[in-house]
């Protein structure tokens, strides 16, 4: 493992293009001045330097095409967009610059339940094309259950339980985890964990 705190030139640019974030406010994390185009390209530019205009211009096309958003949205802005459009938005920007771990906080509580839905299921879709792993943050059990295969349970600030996510959700070990679960109103297993 290593410390993100002393890194610099190269080996903080290649640790910044391998992590990348999709926010839990898709109404708060897209700039409302920069168009859909210069929103996703903004950190190729940064990160990607090596890669020409021609590049980025068929990674744009790829990313929205990836996401299912049409090629026709490059010149609209942010609020234009549903909720639910804009945290597509955000998935191809946190995808933009290929990544290797995107950081997910809690990216479908701010959107309804059918979007949330659609969310986690392209979230899933991409990640077995793609190949990338997830570092979901989130309190919602449902969540958890069907897209996790880990599970790592924290009280302030601590992990106090980690493990395969069938293991801690179905045969918690700790207390602290055993409450929470039980705090939680589930009618079902949502579909059963990723494998």
């Amino acid at each position: 493992m290593q410390s993100l705190n002393h890194l610099t030139g190269k080996q903080l640019l290649e640790a910044r293009r391998g992590i990348q974030i999709i926010f839990q406010d898709p109404f708060a994390s897209l700039d409302p001045r920069m168009r859909v185009a210069e929103i996703l390209e903004e950190g190729m530019i940064a990160l990607r330097p090596e890669w020409s205009a021609e590049q980025r211009a068929a990674r744009l096309t790829q990313l929205l095409d990836q996401v299912g958003l049409r090629t026709d949205v490059m010149n609209r802005y942010p609020h234009e967009f549903s909720g639910g459009q804009r945290q597509h938005l955000a998935i191809a920007r946190a995808l933009a610059v290929e990544p290797k771990i995107v950081v997910c906080d809690e990216p479908t509580s701010a959107l309804d339940v059918s979007v949330q839905a659609q969310i986690l299921n392209l979230l899933k879709q991409l990640q077995a094309e793609l190949g990338v792993a997830y570092l979901f943050i989130t309190h919602n059990i449902g969540v958890v259950e069907y897209i996790a295969h880990d599970v790592a349970v924290m009280c302030q600030g601590k992990i106090v339980e980690q493990g395969a996510a069938d293991a801690v959700l179905y045969q918690p070990q700790q207390a602290y985890t055993r409450n929470l679960l039980a705090a939680v109103p589930r009618v079902g297993r949502m579909g059963g964990t990723s494998g």
